[in-house]
């Protein structure tokens, strides 16, 4: 057994150099992303998926999070003798879903097999998942790095999907120092996961949060997962190394159970220099299993890999084969329990085909189409404003993204909640596109609207409050004004012209304006006057 499992690791161990080769080779957006004298990193990810089923995975038993301890524990979670598993429906389907959502090969026959090990939350002795024939194997994963912080520029990076089995979740265990006991809560024990061993192709901590952001995105679109890292729904498994460029790949670590964005972005960077503070130092990297302290915001060793812990798997001798069949392949055999295809055909507009479209249909730039594409109510709100076609996208993009957000952010609701129907917004696109308001009013009537619940339509709003945009002469009269007040100011910008100075006159004449001018047709007649 012990032979075994250490084949299936000198496999695995083949494959991910393999991958990490492929990466380097055929993908010609990659870069290698050196640190600190040439030192190169090298990230792995692992996620564990918690399938959205309303039953587990071999049980009929609940799975509603948030339930009293032990209440969603049946007699086959809790390992009653003569209890036999009964694989469900649902979560096949869901990893099914899942594995063509990320263009993997899902494979016709697939083997469960048990890992044995002893844990308090973990009655059985063993845990029930796929070793050697898994659901699905060979996928890819396309994502976009967006951080304006650290780049100018969004970029995309892919990595590749090795392969994606189905296990059962193990119970929680609760350490009650205080007096000095461990308490063991098995709701979660038997709850559908679907793990995903990712090839070893991120570079630093925000590729990490980028990649997780994307498949938590692809799996709530798809209904499979909920992707609440909160609850545990979604937990990432972090495997680093550091490498001088043209030489081996170094001891890889292992940070387990990171349940935040934040924490895996800080784990991976702070494991990086790490484990440079080390090997410039003259030392070496322990292979071992890492946690992440949210408190020191460092990782710490929970247990040595040097040693290969041997799990004994073997055959589940209660299941089956899991038997599919494809029936839009030519000379299909109907011998599976479950048509691929028909699971195919559920599979709805996956994030970055939402991406193409808004940029192809909406000329809409990478950053905004990532940022709607990103959130399911943001999107269907911008597609409602935009049942309208002569509606600008960009300026609808922009008062939403911008204004409308903001807002909503100042009175802590988002915008399914939001008290500025579609309907309304467009109105107030649309007296901002046809030039009766400029967009300072148009932050104004929103404000007017969301923070202090302003009944009135956008429209009426801006009627009794004399906001309407000022005409072309009016505005020439106030920048004629202006120009004779400031006559000091004028002589200065002639003699420099600099920045500032026309600055300086164009924040007096909005002034005077009460905000109502056009601010781009002041500037025009404002350089044209000065010029003369």
């Amino acid at each position: 057994r012990s032979g075994r499992k250490m084949r299936h690791q000198l496999r695995l161990q083949t494959r991910l150099q393999n991958a990490l080769l492929r990466h380097y080779n055929i993908n010609s957006q990659y870069k290698p992303h050196l640190i600190r004298d040439y030192w190169e990193p090298v990230i792995g990810l692992e996620i564990h998926a918690q399938i959205s089923s309303i039953s587990k995975l071999f049980s009929r038993v609940g799975t509603r999070y948030g339930a009293p301890p032990n209440t969603q524990v049946g007699i086959f979670e809790s390992a009653h003798p003569g209890t036999l598993p009964v694989l469900n429906k649902r979560c096949v389907e869901a990893g099914i879903k899942t594995a063509l959502a990320f263009g993997a090969t899902v494979n016709k026959i697939s083997l469960f097999d048990r890992k044995h090990y002893f844990y308090p939350d973990l009655p059985a002795g063993y845990q029930i998942t796929q070793l050697d024939y898994p659901l699905a194997s060979n996928g890819r994963l396309e994502f976009i790095v967006l951080n304006s912080s650290l780049h100018k520029h969004p970029y995309r990076h892919s990595v590749d999907l090795l392969q994606l089995q189905l296990e059962e979740d193990s119970g929680k265990s609760i350490h009650d120092k205080d007096n000095n006991r461990v308490l063991v809560d098995l709701n979660r024990a038997g709850q559908p996961l679907m793990e995903l061993v990712f090839a070893p192709g991120l570079r630093n901590g925000e590729e990490a949060a980028a990649m997780v952001k994307e498949v938590a995105l692809i799996l709530t679109r798809i209904g499979t997962c909920n992707g609440r890292m909160h609850e545990g729904a979604l937990r990432v498994d972090a495997n680093i190394s550091v490498h001088r460029p043209d030489e081996p790949l170094g001891t890889r670590t292992e940070v387990k159970n990171l349940g935040s964005i934040g924490s895996l972005l800080k784990a991976v960077d702070y494991e990086i220099q790490r484990q440079i503070d080390i090997l410039e130092s003259g030392g070496n990297v322990t292979s071992e299993t890492r946690s992440f302290d949210t408190h020191t915001q460092e990782t710490i060793s929970m247990r040595d890999k040097e040693v290969i812990q041997d799990y004994r798997f073997m055959p589940e001798p209660n299941l089956l084969p899991l038997r599919l069949h494809d029936s839009s392949e030519p000379n299909c055999q109907y011998d599976g329990s479950l048509d691929i295809s028909k699971v195919r055909a559920k599979i709805p507009e996956l994030p970055e085909a939402t991406r193409q479209k808004l940029i192809r249909d909406y000329g809409l730039s990478l950053e905004n189409a990532f940022l709607l594409a990103s959130k399911d109510d943001l999107l269907d709100y911008f597609m409602a404003v935009m049942s309208n076609t002569k509606r600008s996208s960009k300026l609808v993009c922009n008062l939403l993204l911008n204004n409308l957000l903001e807002a909503l952010n100042s009175i802590n609701t988002d915008i399914t909640n939001s008290p500025l129907s579609a309907s309304a917004f467009g109105e107030i696109v649309d007296l901002q596109q046809s030039c009766r308001i400029v967009t300072n009013i148009s932050q104004q009537v929103i404000s007017a609207i969301c923070i202090e619940r302003d009944s009135r339509s956008p429209t009426q709003i801006v009627l009794d409050n004399n906001w309407l945009q000022l005409s072309n002469d009016v505005m020439e009269e106030i920048v004629e004004k202006i120009l004779a007040d400031n006559l000091e100011l004028v002589e200065k910008y002639k003699k420099s012209k600099k920045k500032k100075l026309l600055n300086a006159l164009m924040g007096k004449i909005n002034k005077a304006s009460d905000n109502r001018a056009n601010m781009k047709i002041v500037n025009d007649v404002l350089l044209k006057k000065l010029s003369s």
